[in-house]
């Protein structure tokens, strides 16, 4: 079915024009990222129209603008429950929209709320506490060494060498540092000092499926360890992708497990990434989900999973505008 797609999305660009720092703005897309989807929804035979950024929606919507779908990639940018914004305005106005609903936006932005909701689901993931004060790191009940970050970032933000903590004496100082950078709490892990995994989700409920998975490998240039926001930012040559299959290595099977697993437990649509590491004995546990997932067609994670299984960047586009169709016919809308 031919349909009208708007695209909803934060440029970078025009934040950086705005005043906003190269930080402040790490999360958001360049213009070839929009170029490329609007190109590979076009060669569909979806006629497009870019809409922006939640304000710009919002304004659309006002003036009685309306499509069949929104291909939605706005990460929002204030709160924490930025990634929920432009979802939520579909949903007023009654608008479909493909990856995840304003609650699941919400709550995966939220790392901490996340680790308890897969907890309680019986999701393996690390020991944690979400702190909102450094006077507060001596309430933590597990044993170093720890890992520090941001509780409500994307990219890599806030994720440095410092960010492993061998020593209690030293947690204050880090947590203290994070706090005040970001002006949110921090989510304190036990450190998971085995392999790195990202699996790539696509579909619904119980139609999702993993797409594939690929192991994050470090170089000598990267700092070690962690894959953290220099490494991801200058992945060229300091990273290394490698496909991994679960019928060749039974972690990464687990890990696919466990991927999968979570990624149905939080109610996540269509596609994106959920993020794994093993422990020192090898088992693996959930870190994080992205529900919106970067889609650049070469330098982010899920076509870079694609790309590794010879899935061309169109392919993954229809498969996502057919997973939210479905849901959409299901819905009888």
């Amino acid at each position: 079915m031919v349909m009208t797609i708007g695209l909803t999305y934060d440029l970078r660009s025009e934040y950086l024009s705005m005043g906003f720092t190269e930080d402040e703005t790490a999360e958001f897309d360049r213009e070839d990222t929009i170029e490329a989807i609007e190109s590979a929804l076009q060669t569909l035979g979806h006629r497009t129209e870019r809409v922006g950024n939640a304000k710009q929606l919002a304004a659309a919507l006002v003036e009685k603008r309306r499509w069949d779908l929104v291909f939605n990639i706005a990460e929002g940018l204030h709160g924490i429950g930025r990634e929920a914004q432009v979802p939520a305005l579909l949903d007023l106005y009654d608008i479909p929209y493909t990856f995840s609903d304003p609650l699941v936006m919400a709550l995966t932005l939220h790392k901490g709320m996340t680790k308890h909701v897969i907890r309680d689901a019986g999701v393996p993931t690390a020991d944690f506490a979400v702190l909102t004060s450094a006077q507060e790191t001596g309430s933590i009940s597990f044993d170093p060494p720890y890992f520090v970050k941001p509780v409500a970032e994307g990219t890599g933000k806030g994720v440095s060498p410092d960010s492993i903590v061998q020593c209690r004496e030293n947690l204050p100082g880090v947590c203290r540092r994070l706090i005040a950078s970001y002006g949110q709490p921090v989510l304190v892990e036990s450190f998971l000092s085995g392999r790195e995994f990202t699996t790539a989700i696509i579909g619904t409920d119980r139609e999702a499926a993993c797409l594939g998975t690929m192991e994050v490998l470090l170089l000598s240039k990267a700092e070690q360890g962690i894959y953290s926001y220099v490494n991801k930012k200058l992945w060229e040559d300091r990273v290394k992708y490698e496909l991994v299959r679960p019928e060749a290595d039974p972690v990464v099977a687990q890990a696919e497990n466990v991927a999968l697993k979570a990624w149905r437990v939080l109610g996540c649509r269509d596609a994106g990434r959920v993020d794994i590491r093993c422990d020192e004995k090898g088992a693996a546990m959930f870190i994080e989900v992205n529900p919106l997932a970067g889609i650049h067609p070469t330098h982010s994670d899920l076509p870079i999973i694609c790309n590794l299984q010879g899935i061309p960047f169109v392919r993954l586009i229809e498969r996502i505008v057919a997973s939210a169709a479905r849901r959409v016919r299901e819905a009888g809308r």
